[in-house]
Parts: C-alpha cells; sequence; structure tokens
C-alpha cells in the first residue's frame, strides 16, 4: 500500500479529433519540493525522470506513457534525455518525442527537457566527443526526434581531451545564444574541468547552471575529485544520477538474483561480479540502517543524496509507474541523524 501524498492515478483522458488526450491530475505540485538550481533562477523537482533506460524502441511504449504519465501526475517536471539513448542511439528522444506530441502539447511549458551529446552517435570523426561541429549538429538531430524548438538545458556529456575546452563551452553558448536551449549544464566533468569551464562560459555570459554527475551512497567520486564542493563554491546545481548504483540499492539483491533482474537480462552496466559478499554485507547493513528509519532502502538511498541541499535532484530510473512512486517517497525524510551518517560511512568503509 502507498503511502504518504504520492499516487497512482486512474489516468483521465478526453477525446479531441478523435484522439484519445492525457490529462494531468489536477493534484501534480502538491507534495514534490523544487530546489532552485544552484543561484539560478530555475528550480528542478528534488526527483527526476532520466529515460536512459526503458525508452528505447525495444520497450513497451504504452509503458513509456505510463511512466511519464506518473512521473507527472506526482510533481516530476523534469525529463532528462540524451542523443545516444535507446537502444537504438536516438530513439528515447523519438520515443519521447511522440510522447510528447500526443499527449504533453498543452503542458510543455511545465516541463524541463534537457538532452545531451558527447557519446557515440554516427559513423566518423565527427561523430562523438566535444567538437563545435558535432555538438551543434546533434542538438539539432535531438531537437528534430523530440519535435521541439528547443530544450531547457543542453549538456556536453563527457569531458573530451582532444578538444579545446573553449571550443567545447563556445558551442555550449552558442546552442543558447541561438535559442535552441535555455540553459546549459555539463555531465560527468571533474572539480579541475568544471572550474575551467565554468570561467569560460561566464565570461561568454552562457548561463551555465547545472552538473550531472554519478552519485550514490557508494560512489562518492564527486566528493573526493572536487566536483561537489566546486559546484557549490560556484553557486551551480548538481542532478546526480545511478542514485541506486545500478540497482544494487533497491533491496532487490538482498535475498539472491531474481530471475527478472537486470543483471540476468542485460549484464552491460551491472554484472554479478559487482554484487560481491563484501557488497552485499554493506547492502544488509545499510538496508537496517533504513528500517529504524521507517523507509526502504531504495527511499534512504534517495534521501541521503538530498540530505545536505547541495545536489539540486536526483535523477531516477524507472520500469515500472509503481517504482516512480516509491522514490518518490524518499523526498518525505531527507534529515539525517549524526549517528546515522556515521554508520552509513562506517558501513562502505573507504567512501565508496
Amino acid at each position: 500500500m502507498l503511502s504518504g501524498n504520492v499516487k497512482m492515478k486512474k489516468q483521465c483522458y478526453f477525446r479531441k479529433d478523435g484522439r484519445i488526450m492525457y490529462t494531468a491530475s489536477p493534484g501534480r505540485y502538491q507534495s514534490m519540493p523544487y530546489h532552485r538550481c544552484g543561484n539560478s533562477g530555475l528550480k528542478l523537482p528534488a526527483i527526476s525522470l532520466g529515460l536512459w533506460h526503458n525508452f528505447g524502441d525495444t520497450a513497451s511504449y504504452d509503458n513509456m506513457k505510463q511512466l511519464c504519465f506518473t512521473a507527472f501526475d506526482n510533481g516530476i517536471t523534469h525529463f532528462d534525455l540524451a542523443n545516444n539513448y535507446g537502444p537504438a542511439p536516438g530513439s528515447a528522444e523519438s520515443n519521447f518525442g511522440r510522447i510528447l506530441k500526443e499527449n504533453f502539447t498543452a503542458y510543455r511549458d511545465e516541463l524541463i527537457i534537457s538532452t545531451k551529446a558527447g557519446y557515440d552517435m554516427w559513423e566518423g570523426p565527427y561523430g562523438n566527443w566535444g567538437s563545435r561541429k558535432y555538438l551543434l549538429a546533434s542538438l539539432d538531430a535531438s531537437l528534430r526526434r523530440m519535435g521541439l524548438e528547443y530544450v531547457d538545458i543542453f549538456y556536453h556529456h563527457r569531458m573530451d581531451p582532444g578538444t579545446p575546452l573553449e571550443e567545447t563551452m563556445g558551442a555550449l553558448a552558442q546552442a543558447v545564444f541561438s535559442g535552441k536551449a535555455l540553459y546549459a549544464g555539463l555531465s560527468n566533468y571533474d572539480g579541475e574541468t568544471l572550474e575551467r569551464a565554468s570561467a569560460i562560459l561566464t565570461e561568454l555570459h552562457c548561463p551555465f547552471i547545472i552538473n550531472q554527475n554519478r552519485y550514490s551512497i557508494l560512489d562518492r567520486t564527486i566528493e573526493q575529485n572536487g566536483l561537489k564542493e566546486t559546484s557549490a563554491r560556484l553557486g551551480k546545481g548538481i542532478i546526480a544520477f545511478s542514485p541506486l548504483a545500478q540497482g544494487m540499492l533497491t533491496g532487490k539483491y538482498l535475498n539472491g538474483i531474481p530471475a527478472d533482474s537486470r543483471i540476468r537480462t542485460d549484464g552491460r552496466f551491472l554484472g554479478e561480479a559487482a554484487l560481491t559478499e563484501e557488497r552485499m554485507s554493506q547492502i544488509r547493513k545499510l538496508n537496517a540502517v533504513a528500517e529504524e528509519r521507517g523507509q526502504s532502502l531504495t527511499e534512504m538511498a534517495l534521501s541521503w543524496i538530498l540530505r545536505d541541499g547541495i545536489v539540486t535532484s536526483v535523477l531516477i530510473g524507472a520500469s515500472r509507474p509503481a517504482q516512480i512512486l516509491e522514490n518518490i517517497r524518499a523526498v518525505q525524510n531527507t534529515s539525517f541523524t549524526e549517528e546515522e551518517l556515521r554508520r552509513i560511512d562506517g558501513t562502505i568503509g573507504d567512501r565508496g
């Protein structure tokens, strides 16, 4: 049974020109907190929906729609994509574009839609990394696939050691100045490169507002490489992806590996070798802390990321609407005692 204010709404539809259309819940803004993204004027929901998985051409289109409906009905206004999300690359944007056209046209101004470019997208020397040619061509293609005139945030998806940082940042600025993006973001950068990139974008008067990085109880890289501290000091937001460590912090593996889990069906992102006995011991201890807090392991893992106010939003993925509802419950308790934090840190030893 669901608790708190999150809800699974029986979808309401109306007919227009013979088509069935989605109507959003009138109570969608009642329970979701919205956090200012760094020092900018933009606010993001505490929980955002990522379309990395389950939105490619191998997934169910009806399920994709239900995921988007459930998210928006419960205050998730931010949908995050990238040019290469699929499979096949580009298909997540195409499928989301179809959902937008068929169901969300009336709500475009209530949505934050982001996309990225930086990983392999097409053949040849101009299909990845961070050149001006690649980034601007990719953004145009993303807009065509989604049927949009602009995205709210356009990210460079990874640092490029072979392209001058000035060129990459100049391309992000051009994307904004052309009206094809409202804000610029960086993904998978470290603290030192972030600081140099921020200085360039500031000089160009480009509204760079957010960093997207992997962050979880089990992966503290952004604390270790200075990204989290630098973002806070510069007044930039952070949105954390893989907050559940590819499912290890969901509790699904506490009693073994389910036959239908991603490890069994798709080992590209998490293999059985990752679930060592040491790791399983850590997960069980974390689950004990969560139970004492009255939360599931999933809820506590998301709450922990939001605990200090530095992270703007947590980027979740979902294969079922019910998972979105469980994740949203994390916003109900993001306060931790010093003893709880000490136990969590002590459980993972070297802090991830």
